[in-house]
Formats: C-alpha cells, structure tokens, sequence
C-alpha cells in the first residue's frame, strides 16, 4: 500500500517536489562535488553482492563458477532448496555443509567495504542497507547501528522450537559447523537455525522500520554491486525524495524503469540516458574501481589504501595468532564456492530475495 500510495502520488503530482537538477553535472565528478557542499549531510548505501566478489565470494548464477553451478554433492532437488526454509527442516544438512566452506571470518572486507567506512568516519554515512549476509560490513568497522542486515546476519541464531525461540551466538554456531554436528538447541532439542532469511521467511522488522525514516533524511543515495531485480529491497531506490541524487556502482545499469511503465507515465525507477534524466548517475566497472575513482575524486584516496592496508595486515595476525593457537578453520580450498550473500530469488517464490544479481550481478 506504501509503495502504491508513493508510485499515485509521483504520478498525479501530489505532494511532491517538482523534478529540479541538483547536480552540476550527471558524472562522478559532479556526484563528489554535490558530497563536498552543504547540501550532502546524509548518505545511504543500498549493496549487495557484487561488493564482496573480490572478496572471493561469487556469486550465484555465474556459469560454471556461480554457487548454484557447484551444488550437485548436496544432492538437492534443485539448487534453490538449500535456501528454502521448508526443505532446511527436513533436511538441514546440505546448508550447515555448505556453510562449513562459506562461514564468515574466512573473507577480508573490500576496498567497497572500507569506502563505506570512509563515509561513516566522515560524518556522512547515515547507514548502509545490505542484502549480503556475510558480515563483512561488521568486519570493515560498521556498527549494528550504521546497518540493515535485510537479509538477516550469521551473528546470531536462534532455536526454531515453537514454544522456546532461545537465542545462541556466533560462537557457539560456529563450534557446532566446524565440529559437523547439526545445532540443537540446549533446552529443547529442536534445530537451531542462523537468523539470515530463507525463502519463505519474512524481512526483519528492522528493514521496514528504518526505512520509513532513513529515506526521508536522504542527500545521497549510493548503490553499489545490486541488480535491483526482486522486491522489496529494489523497492528503495524509488523510496528517496525526488531531488535526491542517486548514484549506481556497478557491472551494469539496473535499476530502470520499465518501458511499459515510462510509456503510460508511471515510471519509478532510474533514469541514466533519456532527455529528462536529472538526478541519476551510473558509473559502470568492478565496485572496488568505482569506489576508488570516487574517493580519489574526493581527496580520499590515499586514507582508503591506508585504510585497507592497516585493517588487512590487522586481520591477517589476528588469523596468525589463531591459527597457532589452534582456534581458527583452515581457510577454504582453493577453487571453493562461496558466498554467505543473499541467495537468489526463486522463480515464483513467496518471500523472494535480492539475489544473484546483485550480482551478484553483479
């Protein structure tokens, strides 16, 4: 009804800014003078998994790398099922095996991270909306105050019991992953599962809640690694005034409005190319390079490298010492799939997730 309401409003012009250019120019350089001035006091970022690919983390769909591409040892129906929270019920094997190989703390965040702790360190970032669940958002140095998790998060688990809902850490799923042990819960004996969303469960109450304040605040909006394919983390592009910049860091354009749609006036989404564009800027390469040109643009630079260097060689000891502790998995094999982001949306799925794409896309 939300986004109805909006889509009416924008089409009948009711209670809405007229469409006024804000930018000087539509390029990555007009977007880092636009984050220089006054009038940019407040970013959000909306990512998904085209951030963590250099990571080591593919995506879904690509062929022949892609995680759904290397799932035949599970032995699965179909390659959607290991996400699917029915089918996890009965047989969640398949998922705790994968995410033995997957598990978060076997990736070092990417430049895309850091650029987004930039932001924050700057006083800029009023907070990233992710679709990925493998908490390299945390690891960059973002608190659970500067993110959504919309597609839920490793950090904590929780028993499915009806009746008990018993919360465990991090920690303790990860002690019962690498042991090879299914998670049961301690007091009832039911399957304990970590609370990133499957097919057929709901977004976090979180996601619907800050949206409906962080998007009235908006400056900027920065969209980097997502297809914006699958509602309704898509749904949040559309979400931002009218004369809000937005900004696309990706393999491709997405994100556009529906021909069909543009021709009978109900256009919501992007628009990169056409005579009325006045606000959207798509930069098109590898996220890491995006984020690299547009902090050189703004003089950060050098503090990003720095910044990448310093908590890259921390990680990397911090691995060491855990590792001759004794304490720490061996890192994945070579050639292993991966990805602790998002899965896919299922054709015809009741709760559908922002997905490959963004590819994951991405």
């Amino acid at each position: 009804m939300d986004f109805l309401r909006n889509l009416l409003s924008r089409t009948l012009g009711l209670g809405r800014e007229k469409p006024e250019k804000v930018l000087d120019e539509l390029t990555l350089d007009g977007v880092s003078r636009f984050m220089q001035s006054e009038k940019c006091r407040n970013v959000v970022c909306i990512v998904g998994a085209g951030i963590s690919t250099s990571a080591g983390i593919p995506d879904f769909r690509s062929p022949g790398t892609g995680l759904y591409a290397n799932l035949q040892s599970y032995n699965l129906p179909y390659p959607e099922a290991i996400f699917e929270i029915n089918y996890f019920k009965q047989h969640p094997e398949p998922f705790f095996a994968l995410a033995r190989e997957l598990y978060p703390g076997q990736f070092k965040p990417t430049v895309c991270h850091y650029f987004i702790r930039l932001l924050k360190e700057k006083g800029l970032l009023l907070r990233c909306y992710t679709q990925n669940i493998d908490t390299l958002e945390r690891v960059a140095g973002l608190d659970q105050e500067d993110l959504v998790e919309a597609h839920g998060t490793f950090f904590t688990s929780h028993c499915l019991g009806s009746s008990c809902k018993k919360q465990y850490t991090l920690d303790w799923m990860k002690e019962k992953i690498f042991s090879t042990v299914t998670p049961k819960c301690d007091k009832c004996q039911s399957l304990v599962k970590p609370d990133i969303v499957f097919f057929g469960e709901s977004l976090p109450p979180r996601f619907f809640t800050l949206m409906q304040s962080d998007f009235q605040k908006v400056d900027l909006l920065i969209i980097m690694g997502t297809s914006l394919q699958v509602q309704p983390f898509a749904s949040l592009v559309s979400r931002v005034p009218t004369n809000t910049p937005r900004l696309l860091i990706n393999k491709e354009k997405t994100g556009q409005s529906d021909p069909f749609m543009s021709l009978m006036g109900l256009s919501t989404g992007m628009d990169f190319d056409s005579e009325k564009a006045y606000r959207d800027v798509a930069w098109l390469g590898e996220c890491d390079e995006g984020c690299t040109a547009l902090a050189d643009l703004l003089g950060w630079k050098n503090e990003l490298e720095e910044l990448v260097k310093k908590e890259h060689s921390a990680i990397d000891a911090k691995s060491g010492q855990a590792g001759e502790a004794g304490a720490s998995p061996s890192p994945p094999r070579a050639g292993a799939t991966a990805s602790l982001s998002t899965p896919p949306a299922k054709p015809g799925s009741s709760t559908q997730k922002e997905s490959d794409a963004g590819s994951k896309a991405e």
